[in-house]
């Protein structure tokens, strides 16, 4: 895990006013590997899982994307029309991205709200392959 550990960590160095990033395993519920500048209760940081599981695989959302992958004649059981979910708080952006390799894995940035979002979107895509090759 220490790879993983690395790769966040140079990941919330690149992207702008990044304050953690975390990667989650949906199959398992698991969050395997979390960086973060300030410390977080493990309550905190156990709920981070289930909340990215109910944003990707949620009942609605899993409705809501087999309506659009019938619209668009995609009939691909293993594939997700979301790739990318980014929430907005008062205080903090969350920008959530499946990896490309593994559809049910996702990593997590959560940077500060005076971040430029464009900004912080695109070196966290950038960071992505990084984060997902380490695991």
């Amino acid at each position: 895990m220490s790879n993983l550990d690395s790769a966040i960590q140079a990941a919330l160095s690149t992207i702008p006013e990044c304050l953690a990033g975390g990667y989650v395993d949906l199959t398992s519920g698991m969050l395997v590997g979390v960086k973060t500048v300030d410390s977080h209760p493990d309550e905190v940081l156990e709920m981070l899982a289930a909340a990215t599981a109910d944003l990707f695989q949620g009942p609605n959302v899993v409705t809501i994307e087999n309506m659009f992958k019938k619209s668009r004649g995609l009939d691909l059981d293993d594939y997700h029309y979301f790739q990318e979910i980014i929430v907005n708080s008062d205080n903090l952006i969350h920008i959530f991205m499946r990896t490309r390799t593994e559809q049910n894995h996702v990593v997590c940035f959560v940077c500060r709200r005076s971040a430029n979002l464009g900004m912080a979107l695109t070196k966290a895509r950038a960071a992505l392959p990084g984060v997902e090759a380490a695991l």
